[in-house]
C-alpha cells in the first residue's frame, strides 16, 4: 500500500491470507505507526480513539524497540485488514 499526500507517505504490511495489520504514515519529524487492530493489543498502543485502531507516533529519539517488536509481532498473529473498493475493512 502507497499513497503520497500532505508531504507524508503511506506504508503498510500484509501477510497473505489475514490482510494488512499494520500501516506507517512518515512525517518530516516522526513516524506514525497505526495498527489496525491495535485495541486488541497489549499494552493498547497510546494513540486514537476509534473502534479498532490504535497508533503511536515515534519522534528519531524515543522508540521502545522492545516495546515496537512486541506490538508487531502481536498485530502479525491476529486477523488484519483486507482491500475492498479503494478502502481497508476488517478481516473477520
Amino acid at each position: 500500500m502507497r499513497a503520497t499526500a500532505w508531504k507524508a507517505k503511506n506504508r503498510g504490511n500484509l501477510i497473505e491470507g489475514q490482510g494488512w495489520f499494520l500501516g506507517f504514515h512518515v512525517f518530516t519529524h516522526y513516524v506514525k505507526v497505526t495498527f489496525f487492530r491495535g485495541t486488541s493489543l497489549r499494552p493498547v498502543p497510546p494513540g486514537g480513539t476509534g473502534k479498532d485502531a490504535r497508533w503511536i507516533d515515534i519522534h528519531a529519539d524515543d522508540l521502545d524497540e522492545a516495546q515496537m517488536a512486541t506490538w508487531i509481532k502481536q498485530a502479525s498473529s491476529i486477523p488484519g485488514w483486507e482491500t475492498g473498493s479503494g478502502s481497508l475493512r476488517r478481516r473477520t
